[in-house]
């Protein structure tokens, strides 16, 4: 017991373990607070127009595809189309019809809906006859938020990895590692030692991402089950990635590579849709059952997220007797 209080001492004095505690928690409520946005107004046409120039006729025609700004002067019209920060179209009298100008910098979709709209001006008599129908609007964030809340779930899962690895590191350097080769440890409560802690904290953060992400049923237990086998399997690993690790700085660099790993493999796989051979090498890494199961939750899958708990189940045990058996070698080496 008095190696976890040590233990949970270093947590709250590493501020890098705090964060990565933290970073899933904010950027599920950050998604959740982003669905409830309309960001469809993103892609609106706003129109710039100078005072008494247009009719007020052809003002109530513009309005109906965006809003018209009108402006004192052609200097505050021309300034405020070259505006970097807006698409801004300005709109001006020719004759009997309109002529528009913009600053050639804007998207595809408003330097087109510029050089269209004094043909759909001179033909609006037209446009009036035709049937529209207005359908409705998609939310822009749905078929992200399917890819981001699993991969953030995996971030959370995974921030035991980052703990161990970072707290063995630590040890060699302040020179508690040759304390721990000389006590009366057996491997596995050594690894109980170090593991509890990121494992406790990683099944912490992803419990409540997950709680911010999803609506609690009866299906929260196979998701419990993902995020238990899958926060286990990166505690090990961190403890891995502490032991090869000769400093901070090449520690810090394999734990980025592993997240980058765990981060991509998964969302690759989604995107590509991979299956057969190349799945099965895929689940070699742990993220990517985790990641699976809880898209296939996502989708009411319940086979598929069971299988994917098995996956993570024989990750766990050839993590662990791997590491138990490398710590093994390595004590009686160092005793005799």
């Amino acid at each position: 017991m008095k190696g976890l209080k040590y233990q949970l001492k270093s947590v709250l004095r590493d501020k890098f373990c705090l964060m990565t505690f933290l970073l899933p928690i904010l950027v599920a409520v950050a998604l959740n607070f982003m669905g409830s946005i309309d960001l469809s107004t993103l892609g609106e046409l706003h129109f710039g127009v100078l005072e008494n120039d247009l009719s007020p006729q052809t003002v109530t025609w513009l309005e109906r595809y965006g809003p018209v700004t009108a402006y004192g002067t052609q200097e505050e019209l021309t300034a405020a189309i070259q505006e970097p920060s807006t698409n801004v179209i300005g709109v001006n009298a020719n004759g009997d019809s309109i002529k528009t100008s913009i600053s050639g910098d804007e998207l595809d979709i408003f330097q087109q809906a510029a050089a269209t709209l004094p043909a759909l001006y001179e033909q609006r008599g037209e446009a009036e006859l035709v049937k529209v129908l207005t359908m409705e609007r998609p939310d822009i964030l749905e078929s992200f938020q399917d890819i981001f809340i699993p991969a953030v779930l995996i971030v959370a899962m995974f921030m035991g990895c980052t703990f161990n690895a970072m707290n063995i590191i630590s040890e060699k350097e302040d020179g508690v590692a040759f304390i721990n080769e000389i006590l009366p440890m057996t491997p596995s409560q050594y690894i109980f030692q170090k593991v509890v802690v990121g494992f406790l904290f990683g099944c912490l953060s992803s419990i409540v991402t997950a709680c911010i992400c999803f609506r609690l049923s009866w299906q929260n237990f196979v998701l419990l089950a993902l995020i238990v086998l899958s926060s286990f399997v990166a505690a090990l690993i961190g403890l891995f990635i502490g032991k090869l690790s000769e400093g901070l700085m090449i520690g810090v660099v394999y734990i980025k590579i592993i997240m980058l790993v765990f981060i991509a493999v998964p969302i690759v796989c989604a995107l590509i849709g991979v299956s057969g051979p190349l799945a099965v090498i895929c689940n070699l890494v742990p993220s990517q059952p985790a990641f699976d199961g809880i898209m296939a939750l996502s989708a009411g899958n319940m086979g598929t997220a069971i299988k994917d708990i098995g996956i993570l189940a024989i990750h766990c045990v050839a993590w662990f007797a791997l590491y138990v058996l490398i710590s093994t070698q390595h004590k009686r080496h160092t005793t005799q």
